[in-house]
Formats: C-alpha cells, structure tokens, sequence
C-alpha cells in the first residue's frame, strides 16, 4: 500500500563533502535542505546547523583553510558545469567571488599550507584544455597566475609540505592516467609515471617529507593497490594489496602520516586506518575498524593534527551523514565501543540529515545477486524486494511485483548499497528494484570494466537481457512488467535495450541519455571529446560503428512506451540527444512523453524539478506498467 508521496521521500536529506575548519573545532559540509547542497557548519556532534551560503544553484564542495576562518566552494549555475570559485570569510558571513569568469570551469587543487594561496586548473585559455593557476586568497578575477598550459585534462592533486611544488594528475580515459611535479616558481614539470598502454595512476597524496607520494594504481595488477612512488628513483612499491578488490584511494595527512584506504568489496566498503612508518614508507601499522553504519563511505576529511578524521556513510536504509572518527580513542580503546543508537567512544555521528518523517525502518535492504550472461560471465546486482515479497509469492500469472530495472551511468561506475529516496519511494508503491553492473562498470577490475570497450558495446547491453530473463524466473517478480531506467549513459543503455530487446520491456525512462553516439561527440564539452573518444570509439575511426549502435537509428524496433527527461543546459549529453530521439519515435508511433528543465543540466539538482520529473515518472508507469 502505499505510504508517503515522493515529495516526502525527495525531502530525505543528505549531509556530506565534510572539511575541518583550521582550529580543529568547527566543521562544513554540504546538506541539500534548501532543495540543492549548501555550505552548513557545526561546532560539535549534532550541534545545531548554521547555514552559510543561500543560492539557488548547488554548492559542488567546500574547503577550510588551514589558517584563517574562511573556506572556497564552488558553484556553477543552472547545471552548466562551469563551476566558479567563491571564499566565504566564516566570522562575517561575506562571500567573493574569486574567479568571476563564467564561462570557464574551475576545478579546485587545494589551498597552500600557509593559506596565503591556493591552486586549480581552468580551461579559461582554451575550451578544449586545462592549465595550471595559482592565485592569492586575496585576490579575484584575472589576478591568478598561469604557471603551466596544459594539453589535456588536468587536475591539481595537491600542494608539496613546502608548498614548492604541485602534484598534478593528467588523465586521458578513466582508465588511463599520468602523474607529474610542477615546479611553482620555475613552471618545470616533471612526468613520474611513463607508461604504455592503460594504466591508473589515482588518488595520489605527497609523503609527509615530500620525497615520495602514495598511490593506487593499476601497474602490475587487473585491480588498484596502494602503492609508493619514491620520487628519486621512481620505483613503485605495493604497500597494501586490494585481495582481488580495488583500493578506492587513499586519504593521508602530509604532517603525521596518519591515513585512511578503502577497499572496495563487491561494492561495499572496507575501511583501513593507520599511520605510516617515519623511517620506512612502505611499513606501517594499523589501528582497528571504526564502526560505522550503512556499508558505504567516504569523503575522508582529517582534522589538525589528525587526531581525528570525519567522514560521509551511507546505506540502503541509512541516508549520508557525517561521522567523525577519534583516531586516538580508536587506536587506543580497540574500536569504536558503541553501537550504531548510542554513540561513544571513537565514532560520533555529527550530523541530523532528516528522513523527513519517514520511519527508516520502512527503508528496504537490497541484496547482493550474480547473474550469469550470455557468454558465462557473472554480473553481480542489488535486487530490493517491496514488503511483504521477501520470499516470493506464488507462480501464478500476475501475481509478482513489477520491477525496476536501474542501470548506472558512466560506464565506468558501479551501482552500491548506498541510500536513494528514488529507489525507495518505488519500493514503497509496490516495484522491486533491481541495480544492474554490467560489464565495463568499475569496481571489478580492469579487464572487467573493459569488455565493452568500443566494438564489444553491445555485450553490456546483453547483460541487461539477462538479468531481465533472471528476474523473469524469480517468483516474486512479474516478467511482464519490466521497466527500464538510467541516465547519461545509462540513458542510452535504456534506449538500446528497447531497441535491441523490445519485447522484455514494459517501459522505459530515459534520462538525460544518448541517443546517437556522432552527434553526442560532436556536441559534448569539448574538454570531455577526448574522454569520452577514449571510451566510446572516435569520429574519425569509429564512426559507422558508432552509428550502428546508436539507438536513433534502430528506433523502430521500440515497442514499449518510452519517457525522455533532459536539461537544457547539459553539457556532456546536450539537449539535442532528447529532441531527436522524441522526433524520432513520435514519427514511428512509439507512445513518447518529453520533459525538459530549463534550469537543469547533466541530471536534475534542484528539489522542485526533482519533485516534478519523479511525479510524471510515476505517473507514467501508473499508466503503462
């Protein structure tokens, strides 16, 4: 039956992105309470909010000095990507706009030690590139200093412990990166990571005495270990195995050498705290696991002097919230002492992100599944059943659930068990809810999230038919009454199943997808072509393949009533996507609905939009599934 509106469940909020502020005392993060992420700040576990910035336009993260009470945030407007960067002075409430170029992306490097400078890199020169800018806390607009052009995507990873040179990070796919120094003063940059072929070089963090960085990386192995790279000899030593499973990345404080890495174990995730050796950097010991709830973490912040560290957790039925760890409690009492309703000892839930009144206990579990493929290969998923179908019911015709079938974007990402107001608003009227990672989703390696590289695209596609035809035979599922779901490139994921496979569908929702490959590569940002090229197959080599694949052209194959969401400002999947798709399928006699958010870019930000898009989502399923 149903229970509560997908306003309340679109009003479960979400606090997250924490930073220290420099005395150690008074943390940020981002809470969407207003309807889109806002900087917040607290004084101590479940202290009473205060709310810091007040613009419609979403808040993408926030950064303490290590000196001052003043932190930098980033905004863009309407979903346009173009994020500028803003200091807020914490005692006065004053905000600045320290970039004022917008139409230019920002993408945030980290303040200097001393706080007098921080660094990002921009395609403010070209469009297409990022180079390397460092600028004074003081100073706005045009003053920052270009200390290196780039010539591709590049991101500042963070200062040296003298503040005397820049780790940055260059990547050319999501699975293929490079490392380099550059020199602040001279502009010298210093490649660290010559390779061949795709290999990752990620998450990397200067060694406390600057001679070394600690990495995950994919050198030698399919999956991410931590490893050193000692900037002399350029030798990498693995420091920790990921056991068949990625190390997600590593969170290090440059001044103690505390840290915290994550493994992630069929998408949830194992927590390793320590502190490195000051005489060996490959030596450490460790301290015990926190105790934390939901399964899914993240966010690492650490305070002064890590003595502690917080962090965002999440769950099928724990919305993200913000937990600070006690380093020394947690080393010294032997964990965290407490559960997860009473909280002491070395793990403190910090923030009250509220489910809006809906009891969590109502929130369903997902549970993890494999399915085999077509060709033997196991595609694992979170199934969640609605109440009362935990153990299925009967065979007899009609009898099952309707269900869900939600396919990520990406490619290169990873459906987890963390909390979604979507998925449990459909649990609630009654759908199962079933989470696909198909090959080419991250998390499993690198030959896994491969196998759909350019000509085997179609292969992930065939994971979804079966994982339909699985669910088919489940006994508390309906195979008549299949929907399809994504967005971004799960949008096309859901355009090529109705094509490939129309006669598994009941209907299918696509939002913000591809529909036609050249046009989408054409039209993309162009600091994204190449990426995505990487991915995807290019214009020039590629291109009748990629037209092949491409939904628009096989749009007479849908037999399902489709509904297209987009907005109009999309930068990486431009608008044009959903206009020709609806053109397309409207010609055809395919049942289509078409909504566009003027406001919103790749996805939707704001709450009223959100509550609108979920509304007609509903009600389109009401009428067809």
């Amino acid at each position: 039956m149903r229970t509560y509106s997908i306003e309340r469940y679109l009003n479960v909020r979400s606090a997250y992105g924490a930073s220290f502020g420099p005395e150690g005392e008074r943390l940020s993060f981002l809470m969407d309470t207003t309807g889109v992420p806002q900087v917040w700040t607290l004084d101590g576990p479940r202290a009473w909010p205060e709310q810091r910035t007040f613009s419609d336009e979403r808040v993408t993260f926030a950064s303490w000095s290590p000196e001052r009470p003043e932190l930098v945030f980033g905004m863009d407007e309407g979903g346009n990507e173009r994020a500028q960067l803003f200091r807020l002075d914490a005692e006065t409430g004053v905000i600045e706009d320290l970039t004022a170029m917008p139409d230019a992306k920002h993408r945030w490097g980290g303040w200097s030690h001393d706080g007098e400078r921080f660094a990002f890199t921009s395609n403010r020169r070209d469009e297409a590139v990022f180079d390397v800018y460092v600028q004074g806390r003081d100073e706005t607009g045009d003053a920052a200093e270009l200390i290196h052009e780039g010539d591709g995507w590049l991101t500042v990873a963070g200062w040296s412990p003298d503040d005397g040179r820049l780790l940055v990070s260059q990547a050319y796919s999501n699975f293929d990166q490079d490392l380099y120094v550059l020199d602040v003063e001279t502009g010298d940059l210093d490649h660290l990571t010559p390779h061949e072929g795709d290999v990752r070089y990620g998450s990397p963090s200067w060694a406390p005495d600057g001679e070394g960085l600690y990495l995950v990386t994919d050198e030698s192995t399919d999956t991410l270990s931590l490893a050193y790279l000692d900037l002399d000899t350029r030798e990498i030593e693995t420091v920790a195995d990921g056991e068949g499973w990625n190390v997600d990345g590593i969170a290090l404080d440059d001044e103690t050498g505390r840290f915290v890495y994550s493994r992630n174990v069929e998408g949830y995730t194992e927590l390793t705290v320590g502190a490195f050796d000051d005489d060996e950097p490959t030596a450490f010991e460790t301290f015990p696991k926190p105790d934390l709830p939901g399964g899914v973490s993240g966010g690492v912040s650490f305070g002064p002097d890590a003595e502690r560290f917080a962090l965002s957790t999440t769950g099928d039925t724990v919305n993200t919230n913000v937990f600070v760890v006690d380093v020394e409690e947690l080393r010294s009492s032997g964990g965290a002492t407490q559960s997860h309703d009473v909280e002491t000892g070395a793990v403190e839930r910090w923030t009250a992100a509220p489910t809006a009144g809906i009891p969590p206990e109502t929130f369903r579990e997902s549970d993890l599944v494999h399915v085999e493929s077509f060709d033997g290969l196991e595609v694992p998923g979170f199934l969640a059943l609605p109440e009362g179908d935990e153990d299925g019911g009967d065979d007899t015709e009609g009898d099952g659930a309707p269900v869900v079938v939600d396919i990520h974007g990406g490619p290169e990402s990873q459906r987890r068990p963390s909390f979604s107001s979507v998925k449990q608003y459909f649990l609630d009227r009654g759908y199962a809810y079933f989470e696909p990672n198909v090959r080419g989703s991250s998390g499993y390696g690198s030959e896994y999230a491969s196998l759909d590289d350019v000509e085997n695209r179609m292969d992930s596609v065939a994971d979804v038919a079966a994982c339909v035809e699985w669910l088919g035979d489940h006994p508390a599922i309906d195979p008549d009454r299949v929907v399809a779901m994504g967005g971004s490139y799960g949008g096309f994921m859901v355009l090529a199943s109705l094509t490939e496979y129309p006669e598994l569908w009941a209907a299918g929702v696509d939002v913000v997808g591809i529909a036609n490959f050249v046009t989408f590569l054409e039209n993309t940002g162009d600091w994204r072509r190449a990426l995505r090229e990487a991915e995807y197959g290019s214009l020039e080599d590629d291109r009748e393949f990629l037209e092949s694949i491409s939904p628009i052209n096989n749009v007479d194959r849908i037999e399902a009533p489709l509904f297209v969401l987009h907005g109009e400002n999309d930068p990486r999947v431009p608008v044009g996507e959903a206009e020709q798709i609806v053109e397309e399928a409207r010609e055809r006699g395919v049942p289509v609905r078409k909504l566009l958010f003027e406001d919103e870019g790749h996805g939707f930000s704001k709450l009223e939009n959100r509550i609108e898009a979920y509304s007609e989502i509903a009600a389109f399923l009401d009428e067809h599934v």
